[in-house]
């Protein structure tokens, strides 16, 4: 079975969230474009427009609503690439084509309807090259406004995840804590991960639903551990102890944890195995006996904890 895309899991199951949707159009686009959205009525549709080559790239969600008192749609595209995609004003265009041919088979309207596109954008890089189809034009600016109307253009608006400051604590928790996260995962401080994840789980901590925020908080580390794999044993074991002392159910989310860790833990030491052509047993022993203390961790006290470590880090070497 394919594993799915870390960061289309955490963007669909965020975004999908109608109250998430509604807080990112009203918190971060334009006034003079939101006032037109009808934000009460958006409604979130099943379709996705992405090809199976581009999937590793690109998640997308589309909303249904009203635009201007029209019927209209908000069509959110993420790039997940580590780097700027020079085209991204050719896929959204393709992807909002596909949607009126959808449009155009299923209803029995003759006009379109009007589609609002978004693109968040998850790169290394700065977004460079704006925000216009006719940016990917050549000489598009210098033909006379007669040849001009020939051509086609339009915008999308551009959120670059890089630029958030988290300061509004009028956001949706859940938007908050992707907005934080896909800012610095890829950062190369692992101090910043470590804080990012703590102030993670204590905006959780805010949701009254508890049941809600344990299984995010499952999502959001299953992202994090997936993506980021340079976290330490000891960073492993002071997480779970203030998941533990943070969350009633911290006993059973600690072990929930302590799986997606000995899942990821196997799946880098096969990897490293066929890199280096060895074998992976060692790899998948170490990992095993990390989780199978991390698993323990409620229990024992700290010194026999460090003195089970030790033992076991011997017996494998």
């Amino acid at each position: 079975m394919q594993i799915q895309n870390p960061h289309d899991k955490i963007f669909k199951e965020t975004f999908s969230n109608v109250d998430v949707a509604k807080d990112f159009i009203t918190h971060f686009l334009p006034p003079s474009v939101r006032n037109t959205i009808d934000v009460a009525s958006i409604q979130p549709q099943k379709d996705s427009f992405i090809s199976r080559d581009l999937q590793e790239y690109f998640s997308d969600l589309l909303f249904q609503t009203k635009i201007h008192n029209k019927p209209a749609y908000v069509y959110f595209l993420f790039e997940h690439k580590s780097y700027h995609d020079y085209y991204t004003a050719l896929q959204v265009l393709r992807y909002m084509v596909e949607i009126w041919e959808t449009k155009r088979d299923n209803q029995k309207e003759k006009r379109l309807p009007i589609i609002m596109p978004i693109v968040l954008y998850h790169g290394i890089t700065d977004w460079y090259v704006g925000a216009s189809f006719r940016n990917l034009l050549e000489g598009y600016r210098d033909f006379p406004q007669e040849l001009q109307k020939f051509v086609p253009d339009y915008e999308f608006f551009i959120y670059d995840v890089s630029d958030y400051e988290d300061e509004d604590t009028q956001l949706n928790v859940f938007l908050r804590i992707i907005l934080m996260v896909f800012r610095d995962i890829r950062d190369s401080d692992i101090q910043v991960i470590l804080n990012t994840i703590y102030r993670s789980i204590d905006y959780l901590r805010q949701l009254q639903d508890q049941k809600t925020a344990t299984q995010y908080l499952e999502t959001l580390f299953y992202y994090i551990f997936r993506v980021h794999h340079h976290l330490t044993k000891k960073q492993y074991y002071d997480i779970i102890k203030h998941i533990e002392n943070s969350y009633q159910e911290g006993s059973e989310l600690a072990m929930t944890l302590a799986e997606i860790f000995r899942n990821e833990g196997k799946e880098e030491g096969k990897a490293e195995g066929r890199a280096e052509g060895k074998i992976e047993g060692k790899a998948e022993a170490l990992a095993n006996t990390t989780i199978r203390l991390i698993t323990k961790f409620v229990a024992p006290p700290s010194e026999e904890i460090k003195k089970k470590v030790h033992e076991q880090e011997v017996s494998t070497l």
